[in-house]
């Protein structure tokens, strides 16, 4: 079941071997001619054959990012591995080999055929970013375990299988247990499965697979649960305000907060914390409903802006479209004459009067990408001051309603510091008729020590929901720098480059075209 390499010199994938196969699958005769003389881009190779290389290790295939075929059998590969840059491939082959695990297949996620067959592997795995796998052949390895196949039913597209040569293959159930666990698959070891073997091997299986698939929905339940929860967190980090829609903010404050968990067990502590948890709750949720409101006022005035740039960009490429046509059909017209003017100062004449409306279209396309500069200059000033004011406005509001916290924790501080005082008279004069937790008792040694506790508690509370409100500050700021930068140094000043850029090789072309022009004048 495996390639032997005592006897003979392991290969190494080299520069040498890739030349003189690419060469060798490449064009023939004067098209294989040209393309050895010129060389060959192997970023445009999409298709490589390296079998019968005795090859012992894949390297050295990084610039074939266009390969969509790739043939590694017959070699003595132990592990696969150094494809992570051929994320077009479609087809691969590394069958006859000496490969025990199946690993680094994880970023061709665009593999929908691949064979192992003849290999050492023990064990179906790590192949779940292979959507696409329609075909896949891994007979004659070492698989002992039938109940692995399971692992393949997640492969929804998978049409052909070939297990044949492997240690289950032996085993009575093989067949059906295959085709009832796997119903996706048509053909397997080379076969057709008909419909009548389907139905008989569903039946056979039907109870167990029955549990199969109820666990299967389970799991996919959960996993689309997961999957929309993190859609909404990503949703609400854009609104800047994940995670307030909870207690959320309230329950960091205490995490580090060992003094405020200490006071917590104090004398009618729990009702006023519950109180306080209630009122704290509900501003951290209407700053979390305002900030999603305001999300989509933003990303609405986004969208409208680019809308707006996009019309006039395409409304300005219209009108340069309309004088270039006139142009090409003055153009088509004159270089039908010219051949046939035989008085060399009307052709002067004619020519001059072609460059000069030549200099007049250059002029007037720069004079319309001149306007269009101006005009998506106002839009842009425009769009810049809404979108300040509009997050001028949020921030504002969010600071409003993040005072209502801080006045809620000022106002627990208060009462709290209240009840310690006369919980530490109770305790010095030995009236306390609730028993307290050891270390929240040590905190009555005197006034002081109590005081600093309560302050300590505050200091961290005033702390946390400080950098709340930096946290919501600072992103959005960052975000509205970061686009409006991104409209200028990306969008407007790459868009004004490569319209002067075309404006001007244009006219050039148009000045080659009649400078070139065979006239054949006596």
């Amino acid at each position: 079941m495996s390639r032997l390499y005592d006897t003979v010199e392991p290969s190494v994938i080299d520069e040498d071997m890739i030349q003189t196969a690419v060469e060798e699958q490449g064009p023939k005769d004067e098209a294989g001619r040209i393309a050895k003389h010129e060389g060959i881009d192997f970023s445009d190779v999409t298709s490589l054959r390296l079998d019968f290389k005795n090859i012992l290790r894949i390297d050295n295939l990084w610039s074939f990012t266009s390969l969509t075929k790739l043939q590694l059998d017959n070699n003595i590969i132990e592990k696969i591995e150094g494809l992570d840059f051929l994320v077009n491939l479609i087809w691969l082959d590394l069958s006859f080999n000496n490969i025990d695990e199946i690993h680094g297949l994880e970023k061709l996620t665009n593999l929908e055929d691949i064979t192992l067959y003849n290999n050492r592997i023990t064990e179906v795995a790590n192949l779940d970013n292979l959507k696409k796998l329609h075909v896949f052949s891994i007979g004659n390895n070492q698989l002992g375990a039938i109940d692995n196949l399971i692992y393949l039913r997640k492969f929804r597209d998978l049409r052909t299988l070939n297990l044949a040569g492997n240690p289950f293959c032996s085993q009575e159930e093989y067949k059906m247990f295959t085709i009832a666990y796997l119903p996706q698959i048509d053909f397997l070891d080379y076969r057709l499965i008909d419909q009548n073997t389907k139905a008989a091997a569903f039946e056979k299986y039907e109870h167990k697979i029955e549990k199969l698939l109820q666990d299967e929905q389970h799991d996919r339940e959960k996993t689309e649960a997961g999957e929309s929860r993190r859609k909404q967190l990503e949703l609400h980090k854009e609104a800047y305000v994940e995670f307030l829609d909870s207690d959320h903010l309230f329950e960091v404050m205490y995490q580090e907060d060992s003094e405020g968990q200490k006071l917590a067990y104090m004398p009618s502590v729990d009702e006023m914390l519950a109180v306080y948890r209630e009122k704290f709750v509900v501003v951290s949720k209407q700053i979390f409903n305002y900030g999603l409101q305001e999300d989509t006022k933003r990303k609405a005035e986004v969208a409208t802006f680019f809308e707006c740039v996009e019309e006039a960009t395409k409304d300005n490429k219209h009108f340069g479209q309309v004088a270039i046509e006139e142009f090409i059909q003055y153009k088509k017209k004159l270089f039908q004459e010219l051949p046939h003017i035989q008085d060399g100062k009307i052709l002067e004449t004619r020519m001059g009067e072609y460059n000069k409306k030549v200099s007049d279209l250059w002029d007037k396309l720069m004079g319309y990408e001149l306007q269009l500069v101006d005009q998506l200059e106002d839009a842009t000033q425009n769009f810049e001051r809404n979108l300040a004011d509009m997050v001028t406005v949020f921030l504002e509001h969010v600071q409003g309603l993040i005072a209502q916290m801080r006045d809620f924790e000022t106002n627990h501080h208060e009462k709290l510091l209240e009840i310690a005082i006369m919980t530490l008279e109770k305790v010095v004069k030995n009236e306390l008729e609730v028993e307290i937790p050891e270390d929240l008792r040590q905190l009555f040694v005197d006034k002081d020590t109590i005081i600093n506790a309560v302050s300590t508690s505050h200091d961290i509370h005033q702390l946390k929901i400080d950098q709340a409100e930096d946290d919501i500050n600072q992103r959005i700021n960052q975000w509205m720098t970061s686009l409006i930068e991104s409209i200028h140094e990306t969008e407007e000043v790459r868009r004004n480059r490569e319209r002067v850029s075309e404006i001007n090789n244009l006219v050039d072309h148009l000045r080659d075209e009649i400078d070139t022009l065979d006239l054949h004048q006596d």
